[in-house]
Formats: structure tokens, C-alpha cells, sequence
């Protein structure tokens, strides 16, 4: 309960910039309420009018009768006042939420992202702000009116008789005991349900993003067997929510009846002993009722609450993720890199337990090309990823023109470099503007000469738009040897002082390759690239080819002399060109 206090804290502190609306929508309510607490009243004088059988005072009923239809319009124009400023508080709370969740979503560290499946994540930004969003409008809605309906009927009654509404206050604590009892055991269902519908959604997205490689291995039916096994789960969880959910309602029911009769038999023996009038008991009845409502309404609005608060709770915890290492005050923002990189006595490993890269030292003087191979699993991504400040070292440091990066500005940094992956990833959008990502301001021109100079020209003229045709969601409607020459577009365009190319050209045919090799060269001339290959005939012309083993450099230098050596690389090379 602790953690949902916490909650509620930072639910409230979000509400803060907004506390004027806030105030609006409280004096509404109270207006709201103290006119529908009023009507009781005209009601019951114009009981008492009724003297007996052809005995009515019509002059004083259609004066009552017009008192009551301003008031009913006065409060239904204060209802929706109020449900306007709730509505404005709800939905600007719930933007705020979603920018706060997304921007936090782009400085996780990149060993969040790797830990965490991406359909859990989805479901925290939009599945749990809608809930969120839900409980928080119906909260705004019924459960202030609720409180203030309830303080301002004990009021109107206490002032007609005390006796009798001391009859309805003895019997309150037993709804609030019962709402109370059932609120603490539905918060963590309602949490258990939030959890487990994230694990649903992830196993819907892993499975949708990789339908070709379920279908081809034919995992259908274990697919089927997990997502069966997750929806019994939460079925279960649903079931147990909505048992405990439901009973609140049928609870405040029979409390209710208590408090009305009660009401009704305490004041028909005060109204036979000529303590109050006929009209005086009607009001009273009326207001018994109207007392009884809104602890319907609060102990459902609660049910909403606990769901809405599981739900916020896994926000929140997503939004208060430690983000990125913040760069120092005094960091260095890069200008003019000339690419001399040095690696210092670097350690790094993703699990303490498991060392991957152990006291590497490396120097590469500006405009080299730097190939890096090695077995599956040897650290050779890592590397790069160290280069780009994606995680940061475990020990020793990485000099960029005599700059420890951890003191360069990471987005100076990463500007300097330009990067291939294997991995292509591409946004929905025209091919144009995918092309320009890294360079909006970039000119058609431009665009056209990197399209060119990646050979992905030929097959864009040959697209219904040519370059303004847009694509789907990461290319769907591409081959990935027709992404990935979008992506080396795209950093044609930009052409940074250093260059990064993980498998480049791994999805590409070998006469494509060919003149992609040939582009690449062009490209490299000047600047420090570093080539992650597997195929070796790749990186022949290499300045320097690190080979890698067990996150270690065990050799270098180039082609002629790592063979000349006859170590691992020139058994690597012999094994993939071997008769």
C-alpha cells in the first residue's frame, strides 16, 4: 500500500500545473450538488401544499414548479461545466504522461532496450496510459461530486432533524468498511491483470514482426500453446479482478437498504409524533437516498481507481528507468574530427560474471580503414558499440583525437560517425525522407546523387512513386538487399569524418557488391572506417585488420602479412577459400 501512496503522490503532482481547473471543477460540483440537494426541498414543500382532497394551493405548486425547473437547469449546466473541466485536466495529464514516457524512451540505455521485450514496453506507453487515462476522467467525474454529495447531504439533513440523521452517520462506517475491504484486494489483481496483458502484447508483437520464420519452422502451434497458457493467465487475473470488482457494487447496495429504511422507520415515528411534516419526511427519504448513491458510485470509481493505479504504477516505473549517463558539464561537443581513435586498457562485459573484452589497447591513426574479424560472439559489435558510447566501459578509455569520449557530448559524438548495420531499419514514410533521416534539410538533389552513389537509383525509378513512394513500417514492402542499400544512402548522403560498416553488404548480390565495394572506397577515402566482415574477401584492402577472439586482439595488420603469418586469420581465410 505504501507503493500505491507513492502513486497517488505522483498522480497528484502531475495534476499540479493544472490546479486551477482543478478549482473550477470543484466549485461546479459543489454548485452542482447544492442544487440537487435544494430540489429535495421544493419537492417537499410542495407535498406540504398538497393540504388534502380538493384542498391544493396551486398558485404556491407552479411557484414551487418554476423555482424547480431553474434549478434542474442550473444543474445540469453546472454538471457539464464540471465534466468539461475534467476532461481538460484528465486528457492533458495523460499527454503529459505519454511525452514523458516516450521521451524517456529515447535516453534508456541501450541495455534496457536488450533486456526487455519490446511488446512490454508498447504496452506501458499506450495500454496502461488508456487505462490509466480511464480511471483518472471516471475519478474526476463521480468521485468528488460523490464526497461532496454525501458531506452536503448530512448537512441538509442535520439541519432538518438531528435525530434521524444520526441514524444515517452510524450506519455509514459499515459502506465505508465494506468499499475499504474490498479496495486493498482488487489494487493487486488489477496489477497482476495489467502485467500479464504486457506479456500477451509482447508475444502478439514478437510473433506478428516474425511471422515468415514462425511459419517457415513451423512454430505455429507452439505459438499457439504460449499465447493459450498467457490468456488462461490472464483470464484467470481478470476473472478474480472483476469477481472482487463486481461484489463492490451489490455490498454498498445492502448497506444502502439499511440506511433507508432506517431512515424511513425512524421518521415515521417521528412524523406520527408531529415532530416533522409529511413534505419534511418525503425530503428526508430523498436525501437518504441521495446520501446512499454516491457510495455506489465512489466504490466503483475505486474498483476503476486500483486498476487505474497498477496501471500508472508500471508507468511511472518506466518513466523513472535510469536513463543514459548524462554528459558532464564540461564536456567537449567535437568539431573538425580528423579519426585518430585510441583504445586504452578497455574492459567491458554485458554480465559481471561473464567477461567478454579484457584489457584491449588498440591505436588507429586518422583516414585508416580498420577491419575487424573473428568468430561468432567474439566482441567485434561490442566494439562498435563501445566506439558509439552505447554502454559505457567497464575500465580503461577510448580517445577520439586525444578526447576520452566519456567526456565528449554523445550527441557530438555520434554525429561523427556513420553507420551500415546488418540489422536495416527503415521508417514508414517516402523513400526520400528514409534516405534524408540523418539530413532533413537535405536537397532532392542530394538525396538522388546518395541513391545514386549507393546503386539504389535504378531500382527507386523502377517504384510506383519512384522517390516519393511510401514505404511500410521497417520496408515491409522491400527486399532487405533493397533496405540495406537505402540505409548506405542514407549515410552516403550525410558522409560523417568516420565511418562504421557491421556487415554492410550482407543482404546484397555479389555483382551489387561489387560496385558497392567501389562506392565504399570512394566514400572511405579520408575518413577512419571501421568494417565488421565475415566474408574476408571483403576487407582485403583493409589498412589494418584486427582479428578477434574471445574479446581479444590476437592479431593484426594487413592482409598480405596476417597470411604470410599463417595464424587464425589465415585459417579463417583458407577455410572459406579453400577448394
Amino acid at each position: 500500500m505504501k507503493k500505491n501512496k507513492g502513486t497517488v503522490g505522483k498522480v497528484l503532482k502531475l495534476i499540479g500545473p493544472y490546479k486551477y481547473l482543478l478549482l473550477l471543477s470543484l466549485v461546479f460540483a459543489m454548485i452542482s450538488v447544492a442544487l440537487t440537494l435544494y430540489a429535495p426541498i421544493l419537492i417537499g414543500d410542495g407535498v406540504d401544499v398538497l393540504i388534502g382532497k380538493g384542498q391544493v394551493n396551486f398558485p404556491e405548486v407552479f411557484a414551487i414548479l418554476k423555482k424547480l425547473a431553474v434549478v434542474i437547469v442550473l444543474t445540469c449546466v453546472a454538471q457539464w461545466l464540471m465534466n468539461l473541466c475534467n476532461n481538460r485536466i484528465t486528457y492533458r495529464v495523460v499527454k503529459d504522461v505519454r511525452i514523458k514516457a516516450f521521451a524517456r524512451l529515447q535516453v534508456l540505455p541501450l541495455k534496457y532496450v536488450d533486456s526487455h521485450p519490446q511488446g512490454e514496453t508498447i504496452s506501458r506507453i499506450i495500454t496502461d496510459v488508456e487505462q490509466f487515462s480511464d480511471g483518472l476522467l471516471m475519478g474526476f467525474s463521480q468521485f468528488f461530486t460523490g464526497i461532496v454529495t454525501i458531506l452536503g447531504t448530512l448537512v441538509f439533513m442535520l439541519g432538518i432533524h438531528v435525530q434521524i440523521a444520526l441514524v444515517v452517520i452510524l450506519i455509514t462506517p459499515v459502506s465505508l468498511f465494506v468499499a475499504s475491504f474490498i479496495a486493498k484486494r482488487t489494487y493487486t489483481m488489477f496489477q497482476k491483470q495489467s502485467e500479464t496483458r504486457a506479456e500477451m502484447t509482447s508475444l502478439v508483437e514478437e510473433m506478428i514482426g516474425n511471422q515468415k520464420t514462425v511459419q517457415a519452422f513451423g512454430y505455429g502451434e507452439e505459438a499457439l500453446k504460449r499465447f493459450d497458457a498467457i490468456n488462461r493467465n490472464l483470464q484467470t487475473c481478470s476473472l478474480k479482478a472483476i469477481f472482487f470488482s463486481s461484489i463492490t457494487n451489490p455490498s454498498t447496495r445492502f448497506v444502502n437498504g439499511l440506511v433507508y429504511a432506517g431512515v424511513g422507520i425512524t421518521g415515521a415515528v417521528f412524523a406520527m409524533r408531529g415532530a416533522i411534516s409529511v413534505g419534511q419526511l418525503s425530503c428526508f427519504l430523498t436525501y437518504a437516498n441521495q446520501y446512499t448513491k454516491p457510495f455506489n458510485e465512489i466504490s466503483s470509481v475505486i474498483t476503476e481507481l486500483q486498476n487505474a493505479l497498477a496501471c500508472a504504477r508500471r508507468v511511472f516505473d518506466f518513466i523513472e528507468e535510469e536513463t543514459e549517463t548524462v554528459d558532464q558539464k564540461d564536456a567537449v561537443v567535437l568539431s573538425q574530427v580528423q579519426g585518430e581513435v585510441k583504445l586504452v586498457d578497455v574492459s567491458f562485459s554485458y554480465q559481471p560474471e561473464v567477461p567478454l573484452l579484457e584489457h584491449l589497447n588498440l591505436t588507429v591513426k586518422p583516414g585508416q580503414k580498420i577491419a575487424i574479424v573473428g568468430p561468432t560472439g567474439c566482441g567485434k559489435t561490442t566494439l562498435i558499440n563501445l566506439l558509439m558510447r552505447f554502454y559505457d566501459l567497464d575500465g580503461g578509455q577510448i580517445l577520439l583525437d586525444g578526447n576520452a569520449v566519456s567526456k565528449v557530448t554523445k550527441d557530438s559524438l555520434r554525429a561523427s560517425f556513420g553507420m551500415v548495420l546488418q540489422e536495416t531499419w527503415l521508417k514508414s514514410g517516402s523513400i526520400a525522407e528514409n534516405i534524408a533521416y540523418g539530413n532533413p534539410g537535405a536537397t532532392r538533389e542530394e538525396v538522388i546523387a546518395a541513391a545514386k552513389a549507393a546503386h539504389a537509383h535504378g531500382f527507386i525509378k523502377r517504384m510506383p512513386e519512384g522517390y516519393d513512394t511510401v514505404i511500410t513500417e521497417d520496408g515491409g514492402n522491400l527486399s532487405q538487399g533493397q533496405k540495406q542499400l537505402l540505409c548506405i544512402a542514407r549515410v552516403m548522403l550525410k558522409l560523417p569524418p568516420m565511418l562504421i560498416l557491421d556487415e554492410a553488404t550482407s543482404s546484397i548480390d555479389t555483382r551489387t557488391e561489387i560496385q558497392i565495394q567501389k562506392a565504399f572506397q570512394k566514400m572511405m577515402q579520408g575518413r577512419t572506417s571501421f568494417i565488421v566482415a565475415h566474408r574476408l574477401s571483403t576487407i582485403r584492402e583493409a589498412d589494418v585488420i584486427l582479428v578477434m577472439k574471445d574479446g581479444n586482439i590476437i592479431e593484426q595488420g594487413d592482409h598480405k602479412t596476417l597470411l604470410a603469418r599463417n595464424g587464425f586469420y589465415a585459417e579463417l581465410y583458407q577455410s572459406q577459400f579453400a577448394e
